[in-house]
């Protein structure tokens, strides 16, 4: 199910998916582009592509995090914020700072609180953003998940936890219809306001925390056996199907759809060795996911529809966005990662729970490390596995 480098098989390619689907949305409608801007509304293909990106990121996070709590009957809240800080801080405020400049010099222009609220992480609240910043709502929302679940995890624990997870899938449709239908002033903010976007994290949490005794269901084996993605995959396409009807859509096409993404994200992960797991374990698609953060941080200023500019025509566009995503990843992500795990190794050792603190550990790693995630080699020290989270 891993790589030799500890990598959980098919989730770079998921994350490739995820990113093209969002650069299809954004080219619907640039000029030199043959599908039209009407096409795009028959699917919400960008919401789509988030959508998955939420899913996968609550996956992976709480993985981490029940592993470290299996082995060591805590959470090194530290340590983990340490990681995430080199891991998305450095190209995310460059590409901020660059903004800043590209404005200053009369090149772009951004509306009123653009830029406070892209450093604060808060853009999710700050519906009257400019285009060019019109995505980091998502990433905002990534960073509100980052600093709640994994105190949260920590002090109530994972049986807890995943309850809470599923208290969030159940009434945040709730919390849609609400906003929708009495607070018309931040009807705008649905899907994208922490409240209303979380049940799609919480999904990825709640897989994660379940994955184990789901596989010992033999129902559920036979449908990870069968071909039955293709039933995960109408859920996807039905729950995107309904986005221009709003009710049924806030409350009950988010859910349908987030719970068929965690569902696929299962299916590839478990599969990864046919025909499907082939295409999503080929070097392009693991380029490319790998490449995601940079590519998504860059994609937003160059496919502008709205924009007369050359270089928002196709293709011109598409080649700008890879050579900024290339030289993001190239000149900031990856060295950053090199000094995080420099840094890692020198300051955070692998925390071992001593004395009687030890037999509980130990048996807390039996009673849990089978219900998280398999794929994931217990060999390896946890800085090392997953080592792009």
């Amino acid at each position: 199910m891993t790589k030799d480098d500890g990598r959980i098989r098919s989730l770079d390619g998921l994350r490739a998916v995820s990113i093209i689907l969002v650069m299809i949305s954004h080219l619907v409608g640039v000029r030199g582009f043959a599908v039209p801007e009407a096409a795009g509304r028959v699917f919400e293909l960008g919401e789509l592509g988030v959508r998955v990106f939420f899913v996968i990121s609550g996956f992976l996070i709480t993985s981490i995090l029940l592993r470290e709590l299996a082995e060591h009957n805590s959470v090194n809240l530290v340590r983990f914020y340490f990681r995430r800080t080199l891991r998305i801080f450095p190209p995310y405020y460059l590409f901020v700072l660059v903004l800043a400049f590209v404005q200053a010099i009369g090149l772009i222009g951004l509306n009123a609180g653009d830029l406070s609220h892209a450093l604060s992480y808060s853009s999710n609240y700050h519906p009257q953003r400019s285009w060019f910043v019109g995505h980091t709502w998502s990433l905002a929302v990534e960073e509100q998940f980052y600093i709640l679940w994994p105190a949260t995890l920590l002090l109530i624990g994972k049986r807890k936890g995943l309850m809470l997870a599923l208290a969030v899938i159940v009434m945040a449709p709730l919390v849609r219809v609400m906003i929708w239908e009495d607070l018309p002033g931040i009807r705008d903010g649905i899907g994208q306001r922490f409240e209303t976007v979380a049940d799609s994290i919480a999904a990825g949490c709640l897989l994660a925390g379940l994955r184990g005794r789901l596989h010992r269901v033999s129902a559920y084996q036979r449908f990870l056996n069968s071909k039955a993605i293709v039933i995960a995959v109408a859920m996807v396409l039905a729950g995107n199907a309904v986005h221009n009807h709003p009710l049924p859509h806030f409350f009950l096409g988010y859910t349908v759809m987030n719970l068929g993404i965690a569902f696929c994200i299962d299916w590839c992960v478990t599969n990864n060795s046919g025909r499907i797991g082939k295409i999503l374990n080929c070097r392009p698609a693991v380029t490319i996911g790998v490449m995601s953060y940079s590519i998504y941080l860059w994609q937003q200023v160059f496919l502008n529809r709205y924009s007369e500019s050359a270089l928002s025509a196709f293709p011109a566009n598409v080649a700008l966005v890879s050579i900024a995503a290339t030289t993001s990843y190239v000149l900031c992500e990856k060295p950053c990662f090199g000094l995080r795990k420099l840094i890692e190794s020198r300051i955070f050792k692998e925390r071992l729970s001593p004395g009687a603190g030890q037999p509980r550990a130990r048996a807390a790693a039996s009673a849990i490390s089978s219900e998280t995630v398999a794929a994931v080699p217990s060999t390896l020290p946890l800085s090392q596995r997953i080592c792009d989270e």
